[in-house]
């Protein structure tokens, strides 16, 4: 174990968080743009920027220099936003060893493409074994030593076993899974539904409409899960419900925190610009709604968030909406 040697790129938060449990482990290096944070992280084992006041393990060490993060890496971790990731891939291509692994932490998808991140990986480094690390996983409670589960989805079991061991650590356990398209857009579709939640709860709807957001939110993304090829089971496991309810109640969830302050008749301009972390549903929604019309799935609360970020909609017409919309049998596929 001591002789895997692991690359986290993106300095964010959950990205330096997977990157300091896996200090624990392996020797781990992280490279981030921001000099500020890879001086932080190198001198005392901090990253104030998005993890204030929380100590990180004193081996891991951080880099602003791609080459020397990721030319001797055994395991490469992408830790950055869903519109970078393609970017930043490319420009550590050159540098990354035949066969190593490359693990996705990004819960989005690519805007241009609509590809999840582990086929963005396949089709710019064929032959890379290619997973992601997901589930209910707040990086604060984390760092902070609470328990939590989290997956490693990928194809190959065996790699998927000599990953576990790589980023599990303490009271962060770690399952494995072989539904790497069910986990990952388990991980990237909850994000919109968390800013439905939000919205409910910024417009003090109460607690009945936020299990009813949650829940019926559960099911839209399990028929478009499955209809773009991932297992029913997936759904509702850690990628799936674990992730979303995490996601959905969390007062450290940055979705909500969008749907909130939405649901306080706040323009998204205005919380998007005060926002120093990326919140990956708001750019989902408009991917989910166009892979729904295109695998004939209806997301009715999905095409409610949609409305409300991009074509004017206020909350209080959201939930009107939903209210007007047909309710068939709960079991149903619609």
């Amino acid at each position: 174990m001591k002789q895997l040697r692991v690359a986290l790129l993106g300095g964010g938060s959950w990205g330096t968080t997977v990157a300091s449990l896996t200090a624990r482990n392996c020797p781990t290096t992280l490279w981030a743009r921001d000099t500020q944070t890879v001086d932080d992280i190198n001198h005392h084992h901090r990253n104030e920027k998005y993890l204030a006041g929380v100590t990180l393990h004193e081996s891991l060490r951080a880099s602003i220099s791609l080459q020397e993060v990721v030319e001797n890496a055994d395991v490469i971790v992408m830790g950055v936003p869903s519109h970078s990731f393609r970017g930043v891939l490319e420009d550590a291509k050159p540098f990354i060893r035949p066969w190593v692994p490359i693990v996705s932490l990004t819960k989005g998808l690519e805007q241009s493409t609509h590809l999840r991140m582990t086929e963005v990986i396949a089709a710019m480094l064929p032959g890379h074994p290619a997973g992601v690390l997901t589930g209910p996983n707040l990086a604060m409670e984390i760092l902070k030593g609470q328990a939590a589960a989290g997956v490693i989805a990928m194809v190959d079991e065996t790699i998927a076993h000599s990953l576990q061991n790589v980023f599990r650590s303490g009271l962060f356990r770690v399952y494995i899974n072989h539904d790497v398209i069910g986990c990952e857009l388990g991980g990237a579709l909850k994000n919109v539904i968390a800013i439905a939640a939000g919205m409910g709860d910024g417009a003090g709807a109460g607690d009945n409409t936020r299990s009813a957001v949650i829940t019926r939110g559960l099911a839209e993304l399990t028929r478009l899960g499955v209809a773009m090829g991932g297992h029913p089971a997936t759904f509702s496991g850690l990628a799936g419900m674990g992730d979303l309810i995490a996601t959905c109640i969390s007062p450290l969830s940055r979705n909500r925190y969008v749907g909130i302050q939405l649901g306080k008749g706040r323009s998204l301009e205005d919380i998007i610009s005060e926002m120093s972390m990326v919140a990956e549903g708001v750019k989902t929604t408009k991917v989910v709604i166009e892979l729904a019309h295109k695998h004939g799935v209806e997301m009715p609360i999905a095409q409610e968030v949609y409305k409300v970020l991009y074509e004017g909609s206020t909350v209080q017409e959201a939930f009107r909406g939903l209210l007007g919309s047909k309710s068939g049998k709960e079991a149903d596929p619609g």
